[in-house]
């Protein structure tokens, strides 16, 4: 795991693209044909350190193209995943599990007391996987301030089409 690289933003989105693709066979084609993050928006959290990667060694022991990438914000006290991603083609390897992972090391260092994210409930590859990570549903009471935020923002954009939840991993 090492912070992205401004030229690796472009990469980023054709990993979000690939990885997005996965939705269209759960009737979510609007998911699969959003467009993924600008490279300015990607900038943004590269430029403040909270754009991770994962990358595959390259022969003569260099770093290959990222595989997979995590996008991370504090959000009252916790570190909130913004996305993850992993491109098809390297999925099964554990690297969303090790760029998490890579984040909780760094939140924990930081101080921060959490893992937060927020995700569609009947996804396989969403909730299900998180909640085997240790991440736990929260309920509309239990809710900080700042991921009311993003739930509404996330209402806005039309996500909530589908069935979604906030999630919390304690540190």
């Amino acid at each position: 795991m090492r912070e992205a690289e401004a030229a690796e933003l472009p990469r980023l989105q054709e990993i979000e693209r690939a990885a997005g693709e996965a939705f269209r066979g759960l009737g979510m084609g609007w998911i699969a044909d959003d467009e993924p993050p600008a490279l300015t928006v990607l900038e943004g959290f590269r430029g403040e350190g909270r754009a991770w990667v994962a990358v595959e060694r390259a022969e003569g022991g260099g770093d290959g193209p990222p595989l997979a990438y995590l996008l991370h914000e504090e959000v009252d006290g916790a570190a909130h995943i913004e996305q993850v991603s992993v491109h098809p083609a390297a999925a099964r390897r554990g690297l969303g599990r090790e760029l998490i992972e890579h984040l909780e090391g760094r939140a924990r260092a930081g101080g921060l007391t959490a893992l937060t994210l927020t995700t569609f409930t009947e996804v396989p590859w969403n909730a299900p996987y998180y909640a085997r990570l240790g991440f736990r549903a929260l309920g509309e009471g239990e809710l900080t301030e700042g991921l009311r935020r993003i739930r509404r923002v996330e209402r806005e954009i039309g996500l909530d089409r589908w069935p979604r939840v906030c999630m919390r991993r304690e540190l």
